[in-house]
């Protein structure tokens, strides 16, 4: 699968082989078809056996290639959807500079750190693709950390890796290293256009309720009361409920939270609640944060691709894509089901014919065109590079 335009080009293999250099061949040499990549970018299910697999990926380039990557929550590439996949994306015709940080450091720390490469690119287009740790750390910590080296020009795009939603333990990649606790960054540049797009699909429920008392990344009352019955109360169940963990699997999952911005309202997902005081884990909410719950089916989370999808396009002008990467959330994938990630997979494909793209769901999606934010939860995030 491949695209060209001019010098600059993007190629996307996968491979489902038990062995994991097998794998790393197969996925590899379809990415590249003979090129010399600038970047290669490792997307792997944390199901497999990963460890070997990012020295064996640049061994099959042929080189030194600067690689970043993670493991996901399930992997795209092309029209193929799913689980137990390794992916590589390779990148040419741009300038690269990888970098990482550990969280160890501080979420600040670590994104300032895995964005420095953008300081040595000389580009009409630049970008900083970061792919983070996502159940520890700050995410809006990492990306303001990003924000402040790459500054107000440069988007920012990725996701936080995955592990297959066992929640214990994430790992991710830089050139031949296995990390954990990490965040990894290639800083690009090009002569094309870069677009970014976002589109989620999901929809207001009811009456909004204001965050009255919050802590880090936990929500303790909304409009004074505990923040998980009033939560229940607004999605339609018996607050009563509150201490059901079938209940509060249902209903978190079908229920992110959102609150308004100027591009539309942004999503976070509910990642946990506290039986005892019934509190929320719900990263990024600060409190006076006026929030909606939100509802969304199949079709919503479609019409969500699609609006990403475009966006990202829109940005391109009349430049022809080379290649899209694709940051999907998991809990977008619950709500699609098997059929309809492969459905959502055929979907990109017929917004740009011929066009490559990989990419993986995530736990949670960075997509910052303009100010310091950009952290989302339960969204597609899209960058298409021309």
């Amino acid at each position: 699968m491949r695209q060209q335009h001019h010098n600059r080009w993007v190629g996307v293999g996968h491979s489902a082989a038990a062995d994991p250099r097998q794998a790393a061949r197969e996925a590899t040499g379809a990415a590249l078809a003979g090129r010399e990549p600038a970047l290669l970018v490792l997307l792997s299910s944390s199901q497999r056996d990963f460890a070997p697999l990012p020295r064996a990926v640049r061994e099959a380039a042929g080189g030194a290639v600067p690689l970043i990557g993670c493991t996901t929550a399930g992997e795209l590439a092309g029209t193929v959807a799913g689980s137990g996949h390794v992916v590589v994306i390779a990148l040419g015709g741009i300038a690269v500079r990888t970098a990482r940080g550990l969280l160890a450091d501080g979420s600040r720390a670590a994104g300032a750190a895995a964005a420095a490469g953008i300081a040595a690119i000389e580009a009409p287009n630049r970008a900083v693709l970061l792919l983070a740790e996502a159940l520890t750390g700050e995410r809006s910590e990492i990306v303001r950390g990003a924000f402040s080296v790459a500054g107000a020009l440069v988007p920012l795009i990725g996701g936080g890796a995955g592990d297959d939603l066992a929640m214990r333990q994430t790992h991710q990649f830089f050139d031949d290293d296995v990390l954990t606790g990490a965040v990894v960054g290639a800083a690009i540049g090009s002569d094309g256009p870069i677009g970014i797009g976002i589109g989620h699909g999901w929809q207001r429920v009811g009456e909004p309720m204001v965050v009255t008392e919050s802590s880090g990344e936990r929500i303790r009352r909304f409009d004074d009361q505990p923040a998980a019955e009033q939560f229940l109360r607004r999605v339609g169940v018996d607050a009563a409920r509150a201490d059901d963990p079938e209940v509060w699997a249902h209903a978190a999952l079908m229920h992110p939270v959102g609150f308004p911005r100027p591009a539309g309202d942004e999503v976070r997902a509910i990642m946990g609640v506290d039986y005892e005081d019934r509190s929320l884990f719900c990263p990024d909410v600060p409190q006076g944060t006026m929030v909606w719950a939100m509802k969304g089916d199949a079709g919503t989370v479609m019409d969500g691709t699609r609006t990403a999808c475009e966006r990202a396009l829109e940005m391109l002008g009349d430049a022809p894509p080379v290649g899209l990467l694709a940051f999907d959330c998991a809990a977008r994938r619950a709500i699609l089901g098997e059929d309809g990630i492969r459905a959502e997979a055929a979907a990109i494909a017929e917004l740009a014919p011929g066009v490559p793209v990989g990419g993986f769901y995530t736990y949670g999606e960075i997509a910052r065109v303009s100010g310091s934010r950009g952290v989302h939860n339960a969204t597609l995030a899209v960058l298409a590079l021309g």
